[in-house]
């Protein structure tokens, strides 16, 4: 069966943080769709294999870009780039995200704003930066990617969690300040999804078993399922949704 409105043949996406776990799943699932995909890391280490892996696979241009979107000026770079190189941005994934496991009292200014940066900083400048784009065009789809720690709350991730729950409020203000102009934006909210490949052995299996135990559905998260809800809320599927967040967490948040 081939439903069209999930097909997404001519669009150009970005995904940012996608060299592992979360965003390379989102990545390799749109591509899948029809997607032309840009790939987002700090460094090429992942990025680079993954493009030509996935480019490989799926037949569509998919390209690694190394930049830091946490810097205002090599995000105005990228999207500028990406733009210039596809002619459109039609999908920006704001996958970024990482945490940093301390008390609030042992986290130094540093560490802090590092954690800020990563999980809300980075989403604020790469929406603002391809806004212009997509307003202009009267159409386009921004995907957050927030946590189940936003509304669960974890000890020794007490800024990870604030930072998430700030998504949460900024994917419902901009998805009202967008929506007239038909720009649609939403969240999904993970739980656990351990990618094998970047974690280690040891690691994961950790982390399985620790899933297996705490979540009622009693596993982690794969990859290529929050792929295919990106898919959703990407595609023309979820031109009437804007403004929610959607927890992917096995019924952690429950």
């Amino acid at each position: 069966m081939n439903i069209s409105e999930y097909d997404l043949t001519g669009k150009v996406v970005f995904v940012t943080g996608a060299g592992r776990g979360i965003g390379k799943g989102i990545a390799q699932v749109l591509a899948e769709a029809g997607a032309d995909v840009i790939i987002n890391a700090l460094t090429s280490r992942y990025v680079e294999g993954l493009a030509a892996d996935i480019g490989k696979a799926t037949g569509r241009r998919v390209v690694p870009l190394v930049a830091d979107v946490t810097k205002a000026d090599e995000v105005e770079r990228a999207i500028a780039r990406i733009v210039g190189e596809f002619g459109a941005l039609h999908i920006l994934v704001n996958n970024l995200g990482d945490a940093i496991r301390k008390p609030l009292v042992q986290l130094t200014d540093e560490e802090l704003r590092t954690v800020l940066d990563l999980n809300f900083t980075a989403t604020v400048l790469c929406s603002r930066a391809a806004g212009p784009h997509m307003l202009a065009r009267r159409s386009g789809k921004v995907i957050n990617i927030t946590s189940f720690a936003a509304v669960k709350g974890a000890p020794n991730l007490t800024i990870y969690a604030a930072a998430k729950a700030a998504l949460v409020g900024f994917t419902r203000a901009l998805a009202l300040e967008w929506a007239p102009h038909g720009v649609q934006v939403n969240g999904i909210g993970p739980g656990f999804f351990p990618d094998p490949v970047t974690v280690g052995d040891a690691a994961y299996q950790q982390r399985v078993e620790d899933a297996a135990r705490t979540v009622p559905l009693g596993r982690e998260g794969r990859l290529r399922e929050v792929g295919l809800l990106a898919l959703y809320l990407a595609s023309a599927a979820s031109d009437y949704m804007t403004g929610q967040t959607i927890y992917l967490d096995g019924g952690l948040t429950l």
